[in-house]
């Protein structure tokens, strides 16, 4: 994997599915079967019964974190912008979920993701949680479309998922000029900020689609890095891979999307990650290592 401006996957092939992969329906490989919450911010989550009460829940960040020396560097680009990161640089058997959009709010979901302490980072868009015009096709007939808005948002945040930057329309940001994608890309991080109490750090650009434009509007919006992919997870907990080996591969980061059945799939997908001797890590403890 090339290092430099970018510590990203840079295959044509790559580039091409992730127009289909990002928040589409398309697959990008082969199958393999904190802060003060803001005012008006919803209560924290509580367990179910009998799962004990929150001072009995061990301590610290949910999932592993890295060891002394085990995380590579991530250089930081020359020009002075946020890098673009696909995978953690990592030798140890570790991936890390990510989740976008907001459209399917699957309460069973942040049960999974309190209740097993898992890390999760979700890129919300504000059309998708506040439910606004086209639902995205891939979540039609859901459930749980748009059901809690910004209350399960904040229900995730203290399950303990990071809440981050996906934008507010999800377009395609390359069309726009300069001060759209700034719009675009500040906007959510100020709703995320008011809903949550906490500003975003990371962003993911709609479809994986970014250029020097996206890069500039994403520093002044204080995002410290565009995070892309390297395999998406489909409906049934199916892992499309974006290598010819199709497998995991340490420092992988997953993408999936706010769907129908979302907590059924997410627990298929744990367990598939468990089995083939992989640990979920802490995004956010292996980013910091890693541009440390």
């Amino acid at each position: 994997m090339a290092s430099g401006t970018y510590w990203t996957i840079r295959t044509a092939a790559a580039t091409a599915l992730a127009m289909s992969a990002g928040c589409a329906t398309g697959l990008d490989g082969g199958t393999d079967g904190g802060a003060t919450p803001a005012p008006g911010a919803s209560r924290a989550s509580k367990p179910p019964s009998g799962s004990g009460d929150q001072a009995a829940r061990p301590a610290g960040p949910p999932g592993v974190t890295p060891r002394p020396g085990e995380v590579g560097r991530i250089p930081r680009p020359g020009d002075g912008l946020p890098p673009v990161i696909s995978s953690i640089p990592t030798r140890r058997k570790v991936v890390f979920l990510t989740i976008d959009d907001g459209w399917e709010q699957d309460p069973g979901f942040v049960a999974r993701v309190r209740d097993r302490r898992i890390p999760v980072a979700a890129f919300v868009t504000r059309d998708a949680v506040e439910a606004r015009g086209a639902a995205d096709p891939t979540a039609q007939g859901g459930r749980f479309l748009g059901a809690g808005k910004w209350d399960y948002v904040r229900d995730l945040r203290d399950a303990g998922a990071t809440i981050e930057n996906h934008t507010l329309t999800h377009p395609n940001l390359p069309s726009l000029g300069y001060e759209g994608q700034k719009a675009e890309i500040c906007g959510i991080s100020k709703l995320i900020r008011r809903h949550t109490g906490i500003a975003p750090t990371l962003f993911r650009p709609p479809f994986g689609n970014h250029n020097t434009l996206t890069r500039r509007a994403a520093k002044a919006c204080g995002i410290d890095a565009l995070l892309l992919w390297t395999a998406t997870v489909q409906p049934g907990g199916k892992i499309a891979y974006q290598v010819p080996d199709k497998k995991l591969r340490p420092g992988d980061i997953l993408l999936l999307h706010f769907r129908p059945n979302l907590a059924r799939d997410f627990g298929i997908l744990v367990a598939k990650i468990k089995r083939r001797g992989f640990e979920i890590g802490n995004l956010d403890a292996y980013l910091k290592a890693a541009t440390r």
